[in-house]
Parts: C-alpha cells; sequence; structure tokens
C-alpha cells in the first residue's frame, strides 16, 4: 500500500510538470501572436 501511494504521487508530479510546461508554452505562443 505504501509503494502504492508513491506511485500515485510520483505521476501526479509527472502529469502537474507536463501541465504547467504545456500552459507555458501555450501563453507564450499567444503573446508572440498578439
Amino acid at each position: 500500500m505504501y509503494l502504492l501511494d508513491i506511485i500515485l504521487i510520483f505521476i501526479s508530479s509527472i502529469l502537474l510538470i507536463i501541465f504547467v510546461l504545456i500552459s507555458v508554452a501555450f501563453l507564450t505562443l499567444m503573446e508572440r501572436k498578439v
């Protein structure tokens, strides 16, 4: 059970980092277009 919690936290962290990177990239592209 402890290992499962670590895996869930690890996956959540990766998804959060990917989401932030995509958001930053999207905002920079929108600013360049304007």
